[in-house]
């Protein structure tokens, strides 16, 4: 049995997967990423509450801008209903008689009441 542990124990020292100088280089990758992706995130996060921030601004200036389109529907409506046919006449307009004209049917074509 010891035999076998003194042969597995020289087989292991010889089957280092990751080497000393590469262990070094690996944890130095891997904190580089670790911060990359730690400023990408605080990043992202910034930009999605500013973005929050703006929108509530946005919506809260469309709540005014839409009061402010009703009061003027309002006066619109107001002004609208005081044009009549007297305040017509005090600027000026008249009221004209319509010319019709009507079209003579073709003879050779005689179209039926009920063709459809």
């Amino acid at each position: 049995m010891r035999a076998i542990a003194i042969k597995m124990k020289s087989y292991t020292s010889h089957a280092d997967i990751i080497s000393g100088a590469s262990n070094a280089s690996l944890l130095k990758a891997m904190l580089i990423t670790i911060g990359v992706l730690a400023v990408l995130y605080f990043f992202f996060l910034g930009n999605m509450v500013f973005n929050i921030i703006e929108r509530k601004s946005l919506e809260t200036e469309a709540r005014t801008l839409s009061s402010e389109v009703a009061d003027l529907e309002l006066q619109y409506i107001d002004a609208s209903n005081k044009v009549d046919l007297g305040l017509s006449h005090s600027l000026g307009f008249k009221e004209t008689q319509g010319i019709f004209t009507t079209r003579k049917s073709l003879g050779s074509i005689k179209l039926e009441k009920n063709e459809i």
